[in-house]
């Protein structure tokens, strides 16, 4: 259990997460041609139960698969409003198409962008980890905060702490908004051991 996660984890979870996510902010802004940053992340540990806190009405639940090098998964949580403007963007809009519900179209255009998002966070993480790491095509769920049942099958098991890592997210001058990763607890702590023995590796060369 790392529920009282200590400084050190929470600097190595903080320090994997910025290097991955960090490289994806380029990804991305060569998907919506306006300058992207994604911003040093929070670290902290919640219950299963906290997840959504944050948000109102509808979210956007991306979840990574893990196939190569790491085993495991993981969500991004994105706003409905953050998703619109991202995708009317990336479809040769200004960002300012955000009326109405999101349609097949804009959830496949979100799904490529965090395809290749994650994927460049995937690289990133062979050359953190010292091993090839690869994802699948990202599933994207959009959900109703009211109900987490969608939520809750992403993660069957007897997981209920989640490492909840908080970047703030600018997309050029139309967007200043956060971007939730949700690690479950035996992933997160996986993560940590692989980079502490990456660390030990590299000292002994």
């Amino acid at each position: 259990m790392i529920y009282n996660l200590t400084d050190e984890q929470i600097d190595i979870l903080g320090e994997i997460a910025n290097i991955s996510m960090g490289n994806s902010a380029t990804s991305l802004s060569m998907m919506v041609n306006k300058r992207v940053e994604i911003t040093t992340p929070k670290v902290k540990v919640i219950k299963r139960s906290e997840a959504l806190d944050d948000y109102e009405k509808t979210c956007i639940f991306v979840q990574i698969h893990y196939i190569r090098g790491i085993e495991g998964n993981n969500v991004l949580i994105l706003k409905e409003h953050d998703v619109k403007v991202m995708t009317d963007l990336m479809m040769g809009g200004d960002g300012s198409n955000t009326a109405g519900e999101l349609g097949e179209l804009q959830l496949s255009a979100v799904s490529e962008a965090m395809n290749q998002m994650m994927g460049t966070a995937a690289t990133s993480l062979s050359t953190l980890f010292g091993v090839t790491t690869d994802i699948s095509t990202p599933e994207v769920n959009m959900i109703d905060v009211e109900s987490v049942k969608v939520f809750e099958k992403m993660f069957e098991g007897k997981n209920d702490n989640f490492v909840k890592i908080a970047f703030k997210m600018t997309v050029g001058d139309l967007l200043n908004s956060t971007m939730v990763q949700l690690y479950p607890e035996d992933f997160a702590t996986g993560m940590i051991e692989r980079f502490r023995e990456r660390e030990a590796a590299l000292k002994k060369e």
